[in-house]
């Protein structure tokens, strides 16, 4: 074969460094976008922070002062043709004020009292003074640390205490011992011992803390906590002697909800029942769990909705991350001739800050766009609630945005919305759709919003089963098959109508 020289020409698509890194951000989380700023300040000369306010200072920066909650240039792009939508809301982000240091500084002055750089603390408020900082910031006790406060403060011997131990390390975190007395027993004996450990010991013990708090801890099975409960109130409660009479012997026929066979059994009238029965209700039969709490998953929305003069305004939140810009000082020491190793570092440095900033803003651009759009779809939703949902997904908002459906993914992921009712992520207002008899479409969201009111208006004593709130559906003209409806039940964690039976 004969080697030949050809061209062509076709079309590449790049991955250049600044498009990688308008990708990497437009994914981050806040928190996450926070620290990557936070990096950025420290590692790049070029860039400060601009805390205050003075426009003028902004119109002479030539689009070098960027903020990173920047508005975005296609937010008016926003459909006119529902009177309560208004255009998303323009505020003047990049603002700034030059402080002035004065030539002579009074003896025994500090830096930090002429020029500070880090943006001073807000005013705290009244409310916010009497605030428990302690509870706010210190990691929330557990079971195993509360029950071993109280063991410290218990008289014991030390035989005692070890069996103590024992059993505190076979305690779950509901507050159930889950190892039996038995296999305590033969960890803790030892017959080289002259007295050697009895099992009654070891039972006398779990008598001992039994009645440590909460009640109901150190129960072996669910019998024995409600009863441990019960015994721990006082004598002279209304209808104690008849729900430790229920609790003993009829456990199995409340579990089941057989109230037929529970009034015969127990001899109790209708009503002597369900006075019974509220009171056992007043009982925790997971006692571990009014200590073992997750600890609090503090969230900073994005974007911030609301409605003004009967319009609804879409805005991004300012205080998700701080302002940034470049330095003028830093950037004026470029020298455009000079080739030297100082020159070429600054001169790389400010253009990594400018592609930074760019990627902020393109960031945010993006946010208020998608966020847009959604809230012009889901007006029903922020008017009359869940019912109102309408059906969404990805290639809805992409075509309406003229971006791919990957980076509406990117953008709705871990990106939070404030509502009048209350804080969602985006991806919530996205759902699929369900068929309705008129040829039209009802969103997933809206049809368990209608299970659920269906449930909580049911009859306690008859409640619904997943086949008749599928006809009760099908009677408002939504069809879904009576699968579907248990899916979205279990979803919500409402339990089948055989264990919603009440008496009561």
């Amino acid at each position: 074969m004969k080697a030949s020289l050809q061209l062509k020409l076709g079309q590449q698509l790049t991955m250049t460094p600044q498009l990688q890194q308008a990708i990497r951000l437009l994914q981050l989380s806040t928190l996450d976008l926070q620290q990557e700023i936070q990096q950025a300040l420290e590692s790049n000369p070029m860039l400060e922070t601009s805390e205050e306010e003075d426009g003028a200072a902004d119109s002479e920066s030539d689009g070098e002062d960027a903020s990173a909650d920047g508005k975005g240039e296609d937010s008016n792009d926003t459909a006119q043709d529902d009177d309560s939508w208004d255009e998303p809301a323009e505020p003047d982000w990049n603002t700034e004020t030059n402080q002035e240091i004065p030539d002579d500084l009074p003896v025994d002055t500090a830096w930090d009292d002429i020029y500070q750089s880090a943006p001073a603390p807000a005013a705290r408020s009244e409310e916010d003074d009497d605030t428990d900082f302690e509870s706010r910031n210190s990691p929330a006790e557990t079971l195993q640390d509360h029950l071993l406060w109280q063991l410290n403060l218990t008289p014991m011997g030390e035989r005692d205490r070890a069996i103590a131990h024992a059993l505190l390390d076979s305690v779950d975190p509901r507050g159930y011992l889950i190892s039996t007395l038995e296999d305590i027993h033969a960890g803790l004996v030892d017959d080289s011992e002259e007295d050697p450990l009895e099992l009654d010991e070891v039972e006398a013990v779990l008598r001992r803390l039994q009645h440590f708090d909460p009640p109901g801890v150190f129960a072996r099975d669910l019998q024995e906590c409600l009863l441990i409960q019960l015994n721990q109130l006082p004598p002279e409660t209304p209808w104690l002697p008849q729900a430790r009479l229920v609790i003993s012997h009829y456990i199995n026929l409340l579990g089941n909800r057989d109230y037929a066979q529970l009034l015969r059994r127990s001899r109790l009238s209708e009503e002597q029942l369900k006075c019974v029965l509220a009171l056992i209700q007043t009982l925790n039969p997971r006692p571990g769990d009014s200590l073992d709490q997750a600890e609090p998953d503090y969230v900073v929305p994005d974007v911030v909705v609301s409605k003004q003069k009967g319009r609804w305004r879409v805005e991004l939140n300012p205080e998700i991350a701080p302002r940034i810009r470049v330095n003028a000082g830093y950037a004026a020491l470029i020298r455009r001739a000079d080739n030297s190793a100082d020159n070429t570092y600054l001169r790389d440095q400010l253009q990594e800050a400018k592609w930074f900033i760019k990627s902020l803003q393109s960031r945010n651009e993006t946010l208020l766009k998608v966020a847009t759009r959604i809230v012009e779809h889901q007006q029903g939703f922020l008017d009359h609630g869940e019912e109102a949902m309408k059906p969404l997904i990805l290639s809805d908002i992409a075509q309406a945005v003229s971006m791919h459906e990957s980076t509406i993914s990117r953008v709705t992921t871990q990106k939070y919305m404030h509502t009048p009712r209350g804080i969602f992520e985006l991806k919530y207002f996205f759902s699929s759709h369900v068929s309705t008899n008129e040829g039209g479409e009802c969103s997933s969201t809206a049809i368990r919003a209608m299970i659920k009111k269906l449930v909580a208006a049911e009859t306690p004593k008859k409640p619904l089963s997943d086949s008749k709130i599928a006809a009760l559906l099908g009677d408002q003209g939504i069809k879904v098959a009576r699968r579907t409806v248990a899916k979205y039940r279990e979803a919500m964690h409402i339990p089948p109508s055989n264990e919603r039976k009440r008496l009561v």
